[in-house]
């Protein structure tokens, strides 16, 4: 039987209590110098990347898993995210994380950002409680 990888318990933490809308607990999982990179936003916040968590979760109605594959410092997380009738986006998604010391540094959010496009223009200028993906 071989040992599970260190980076398995700090990631799906952190995604399960993402999608369920726990930031404190998401926000636990990360650790010193931590850098978050996504189509729309970069930021080095533990929590600031997880700002308008809330306006997401609201059109979001699954996360279907495709893969997940973990090594001892990374791991790549790839899903589909299904959206309400209304908006009709099913998101391809990979996330990779590097890790350091049993906590999440850097998180790397790769998707197409083209559906999203009128989404975003149609919800108004950022800080303003406006769904859409990270």
């Amino acid at each position: 039987m071989t040992a599970e990888p260190s980076s398995r318990h700090p990631v799906r933490t952190y995604s399960e209590a993402r999608f369920r809308g726990d930031v404190a607990t998401a926000a636990a999982q990360i650790g010193e110098g931590f850098v978050f990179r996504s189509p729309f936003i970069t930021s080095d916040s533990p929590t600031g990347h997880l700002d308008g968590l809330d306006g997401l979760l609201g059109i979001v109605t699954e996360v279907e898993p495709v893969s997940a594959l973990y090594g001892e410092a990374e791991a790549t997380l790839v899903y589909n995210l299904h959206t309400v009738p209304a908006l009709g986006i099913t998101q391809r998604t990979a996330e990779h994380f590097r890790l350091r010391d049993g906590l999440i540094t850097e998180i790397t959010l790769v998707f197409d950002s083209a559906p999203w496009q009128a989404v975003m223009a149609a919800a108004g200028p950022p800080g303003d409680g406006a769904a859409g993906p990270a």
